[in-house]
C-alpha cells in the first residue's frame, strides 16, 4: 500500500508519540517532526479519510490497523537502517537522516536481504 513519503512519515512519528507517552496528539506531532499545526490538521485529515487513523473529541489519535501496520514497518525500517549505518561508523545523528530517506524508498525484497544480514550477525 503506498500513501506516501509524507503520509508515512506522520504515522511513524504517531507510533514514536505512542510509545513515548502512551497516546498522540497533534501538538506533539507537530513538535517532533518541526512543522506547522495546520499541517498536522491537513496530514491527519487525510489519514482520517483513508480509515488509517482515528481521533476522539479530546483530539487523541488512535492508529487503526492499515495505519499501525504501516507504522510499524516504517519505524522498524528506520531502526534497522539506523543501527547498520551506525555499524558502519556513521555518527548517530547522520545515520538518523540517511534512515529516514532510505526507509521509504527501499524496496521490501532489500529491505528483507539487510535484515537476513543484520540477524545473521547477532547470531
Amino acid at each position: 500500500m503506498d500513501i506516501g513519503k509524507a503520509s508515512e512519515d506522520y504515522l511513524e512519528a504517531m507510533i514514536i508519540m505512542e510509545e513515548r507517552h502512551g497516546f498522540i496528539r497533534s501538538v506533539d506531532i507537530a513538535e517532533f517532526l518541526g512543522v506547522t499545526k495546520p499541517s498536522v490538521s491537513y496530514a491527519t485529515k487525510r489519514l482520517r479519510e483513508g480509515g488509517f487513523i482515528s481521533m476522539d473529541k479530546a483530539g487523541h489519535i488512535t492508529l487503526e490497523p492499515p495505519g499501525r501496520e504501516i507504522a510499524e514497518r516504517i519505524f522498524r525500517r528506520h531502526k534497522v537502517l539506523t543501527d547498520m549505518l551506525i555499524g558502519f561508523g556513521i555518527d548517530a545523528e547522520t545515520a538518523r537522516a540517511d534512515a529516514c530517506k532510505i526507509e521509504h524508498d527501499i524496496s521490501d525484497k532489500t529491505f528483507a536481504a539487510i535484515l537476513k544480514h543484520v540477524e545473521g550477525q547477532r547470531s
